[in-house]
């Protein structure tokens, strides 16, 4: 994973240390609240429904052992003895106390991690695949090119007051789980009829209150001009993206309302301009790059071990675990394994300090030292040999962290919501805690099978919910907290946005709700099929139906 160099770290340092003096100033009163508030948004810190937040960057989802425990000490020190991982694979800190916060950057820089620029208009974290340098089917390693992006925009003279805030995300295989069609810019890799490595870049993807597929605006960019395009890319939108109206301020409205050929042109005359003299990675600097992420040292070993097979014979709970949380990894003897963070009526996203702890252990023990977050608000260990995976299974259940339901029903996307959120208007934990304990039986997990159920709290989506398969929405009727119901939505490679179903649910239906579309789908669905592909066979009306018919 990456390293720092000289520059982050000075860097870093030198952001501690003016902070501390802004909070100083904020503490003494010298700063009112409305002229702090845009140097801590530069910080990563939110005032939020009851305390500040923290978010914490987490680049590309990778971390080290090392960096997890300091993470672990940093929840038992300045926080309530948990942190909350994130859609966009960082971690947040709820409850840290304002005075305190300096400390705690501090802290973080000596272990090389930040807070900077994980909120405010400008470049968020950079996420990745987070099977990264593991699938079988990978081009390239996308972490290589979302540190490239990383450093290329951080702190950007040209770019670190944008119209909005802006995210990057990078994939590299066929199947997408970085949600490239959601975002400001996804890249998603391809090679061209000669074999050659590039990206398709789509722009103009997004979510809340006006959701929006990424527009392709290169079927192919060759990799070595990635940085330049990006820059006429960013330098179009500097330009003539609104900043007279928030809610038209991102991108995805300045593509949709030029219309994507008319943007595309102006960023194809604007790349004529700069192509040639424009940033372009060194060859070298590629290169020393690219080191950090060279592979472990992988043992060569068989593609099957007696033993892992015959423990998966004799002991149905662990096959159970294996069909859901463990995937196949591109070096024989290995399995990418991914560590549920959503227990029968946890709070989706949500590890404890002592869980910290324990996968930094874990991490050290069975997997080169290195833990990923999944923007599905998951943890993964990514090369566990074969022959290790019974023993992690149990040491994984004593943590309470082997849920055997990885992309089942009740691993469920959710924001803070009410319980923590100024923006929001309804609750989203309790929902998604009932949804998981209605569906807690594992045999009827299995029978659902694959499906994608997401909720947010307010409009703007950062619980995902309109690429659910599922999708709930938090709305505010007359004080009353009610669930709008969207169905069909997908964020990967067959990128979809749900439909409204019909009239939104009371707190005490929305579950109940739930259950009535689960078993709406299966009496209708053929031949196994999932449940994207039976609503995209039998469209809304079957479960519009079900779900109004007392109504």
């Amino acid at each position: 994973m990456y390293r720092y160099d000289e520059f982050d770290r000075t860097l870093v340092l030198e952001r501690v240390a003016q902070f501390r003096g802004q909070v100083a100033r904020r503490l003494s009163g010298e700063l009112t609240e409305d002229e702090f508030r845009p140097l801590r948004l530069m910080n990563g810190l939110y005032l939020q429904l009851h305390a500040y937040m923290l978010r914490v960057a987490i680049p590309y989802g990778t971390l080290s052992a090392r960096q997890m425990r300091k993470l672990a000490d940093i929840a038992r020190r300045y926080d309530r003895g948990y942190g909350h991982f994130t859609t966009r694979q960082n971690i947040q800190y709820n409850w840290p106390k304002l005075e305190e916060i300096p400390d705690l950057l501090a802290d973080l820089a000596e272990v090389e991690m930040h807070a900077i620029q994980t909120s405010g208009n400008s470049f968020r974290n950079v996420t990745a695949d987070h099977f990264a340098g593991v699938a079988a089917d990978e081009i390239e390693d996308p972490r290589i090119y979302a540190e490239i992006i990383r450093q290329w925009s951080s702190l950007h003279p040209e770019f670190s007051f944008l119209p909005r805030k802006f995210k990057v995300a990078v994939t590299a295989t066929v199947h997408d789980r970085a949600a490239v069609r959601f975002h400001d810019i996804g890249l998603h890799m391809r090679r061209n009829e000669a074999g050659e490595p590039g990206f398709e870049v789509l722009v103009g993807g997004g979510l809340g209150r006006t959701p929006m597929i990424g527009k392709t605006i290169r079927a192919f960019l060759p990799t070595r001009h990635l940085l330049s395009y990006l820059e006429a890319i960013m330098r179009v939108y500097n330009q003539l993206g609104r900043r007279d109206n928030l809610f038209k301020a991102r991108i995805k409205i300045l593509v949709h309302e030029l219309g994507a050929e008319a943007f595309t042109e102006m960023v194809e005359e604007e790349w004529g301009y700069i192509k040639e003299t424009g940033v372009e990675l060194p060859a070298e600097e590629f290169e020393r790059i690219q080191a950090y992420f060279a592979p472990p040292p992988y043992e060569a070993l068989p593609t099957q071990n007696r033993e892992f097979e015959v423990r998966r014979f004799e002991d149905r709970d662990f096959a159970g675990w294996l069909r859901s949380n463990v995937s196949a990894h591109k070096m024989p003897g290995y399995a990418i394994v991914s560590i549920s963070l959503k227990p029968e009526g946890g709070v989706p996203g949500d590890l404890t300090a002592e869980q910290m702890d324990a996968v930094a252990d874990l991490a050290e023990r069975y997997s080169f030292g290195e833990i990923r977050v999944s923007h599905e608000q998951n943890l993964l260990l990514a090369d566990v040999k074969l022959a290790d995976l019974f023993e992690l299974w149990q040491e994984l259940g004593g943590l309470d962290l082997a849920t055997p339901n990885i992309g089942l029903i009740s691993d469920i996307i959710a924001c803070p919501g009410l319980d923590y959120c100024n923006l929001a208007n309804a609750r989203s934990i309790p929902v998604a805690q009932q949804i998981s304990r209605r569906f807690a039986e594992l045999t009827r997990q299995g029978d659902v099978g694959d499906i994608k159920l997401k909720i947010s709290g307010c409009i703007n989506a950062c619980g995902h919910h309109h690429v659910g398969n599922i999708g709930i929405l938090g709305l505010d009727k007359k004080g009353e907290e009610y669930y709008q119901i969207t169905l069909g939505g997908n964020a990967d490679e067959n990128a979809a946005i749900g439909k409204i179903v019909g009239p939104a649910f009371p707190y005490d239906e929305v579950v109940d709700a739930v259950e009535t579309i689960v078993d709406t789908y299966l009496d209708v669905r053929q031949n196994g099929e999932k449940f994207s592909e039976t609503f995209a066979r039998v469209g809304i009306t079957p479960f519009k139906e079900k779900l109004y018919a007392a109504h």
